[in-house]
């Protein structure tokens, strides 16, 4: 995968940061030294290589400077960065925060909250640096593309920039509430306010808590809405069946509204016996049902909300979550296949 955006978009960047393009073949792969990539796997360190840049910054050139947001991670490979904020009182000097050389990496706490800057860096020699993402590219559309990789580096980020004000209880308990505003943000559905499936490949390991049940609904005849009467209206109504997931998992003071795959949603609850996962899907089926009618053209009947339902609980139902999961999905599916609008429990035989 590789997000690059064209020439002409990277070039009119880089004139934008006062950037020379760098003309030299330089290694990016220092870059994965950094904590931020630290527990990254070989093929996730690939994607990062492949978005990002190597740029060189003329001496006297700005790298960034007060009220531009920090979209960037830079590592200096070569040369002197000085970072100050202007003094506006007249003939006061500017005052100096920190000057960065050769293996420094800068800009990873304004990056990690993605902040604005509130002072200037220039650079006080020709410097080559490493920027990631790369040109003409954001966070935000690298997590789009690599979710589950865009969390780890934001997670570390945060480690890290804590681990640093650890001494300072106060800005401990400030700083966890953009840490946290970060994680949700790379494992929200930005259409649904649901929790992305990557969240749960990423932390089942640390939210499950057994007996677990998985609840999984798929809206029956949903393309028949979507032709006619376009994606604003499945949009729409997915926004519609995300409140009803959002508002059971409210009442229930626990679990995880998410969306899996297309218009397939869901409920994860820990701590769940059969019988209440039961009961759950029950109520997500006619809370469903009972939506209003979607109305159509004059010459369509209206249409009316149904699902199919399939729930299970693990390890209750199937000793392996791997199994577990997939076996729930692919009940879903035939059952959607099969006409919809029935609930099914999946349970695989366990032998003692």
């Amino acid at each position: 995968m590789r997000l690059f955006g064209s020439t002409m978009a990277q070039d009119k960047f880089a004139e934008q940061l006062n950037f020379a393009r760098q003309k030299e073949n330089i290694d990016p792969s220092s870059i994965l030294e950094s904590e931020l990539f630290s527990n990254l796997l070989p093929g996730e360190k690939k994607i990062v290589l492949d978005n990002t840049g190597n740029i060189q910054l003329r001496k006297g050139g700005t790298l960034f400077s007060p009220g531009k947001k920090a979209e960037h991670l830079f590592l200096l490979q070569k040369g002197n960065i000085r970072v100050f904020k202007t003094n506006t009182e007249a003939e006061a000097e500017d005052e100096e925060i920190a000057r960065f050389t050769a293996g420094d990496i800068i800009g990873d706490f304004d990056f990690a909250r993605e902040a604005e800057y509130d002072a200037t860096a220039v650079a006080l020699e020709d410097s080559n640096l490493v920027m990631f993402p790369g040109f003409g590219l954001t966070l935000d559309v690298f997590a789009h593309e690599a979710a589950h990789i865009a969390s780890k580096i934001l997670i570390n980020s945060a480690v890290m920039v804590i681990d640093r004000i650890k001494n300072s209880r106060k800005l401990i308990i400030e700083s966890m509430s953009w840490v946290q505003e970060l994680h949700r943000k790379i494992y929200e559905d930005p259409g649904t306010g649901l929790w992305k499936q990557t969240f749960l490949a990423d932390e089942i390991n640390r939210v499950i808590e057994e007996p677990m049940a998985l609840i999984m609904l798929k809206p029956d005849r949903f393309k028949v809405l979507v032709d006619s009467q376009g994606h604003e209206a499945g949009d729409k109504a997915m926004v519609k069946i995300a409140a009803i997931l959002k508002n059971i998992t409210r009442k229930l003071e626990r679990g995880w509204a998410l969306r899996f795959r297309s218009n397939e949603t869901g409920i994860l609850v820990n701590n769940c016996d059969p019988g209440e996962a039961e009961s759950i899907a029950a109520s997500l089926f006619n809370d469903l049902a009972n939506l209003p009618p979607y109305p159509m053209g004059p010459k369509e009947k209206e249409f009316s909300y149904t699902g199919s339902v399939a729930w299970g609980v693990w390890p209750n139902d199937d000793r392996s979550w791997e199994s577990f999961f997939e076996g729930v999905y692919q009940l879903l599916m035939d059952v959607w296949k099969g006409g919809g609008n029935k609930i099914v429990r999946y349970t695989k035989e366990l032998k003692p």
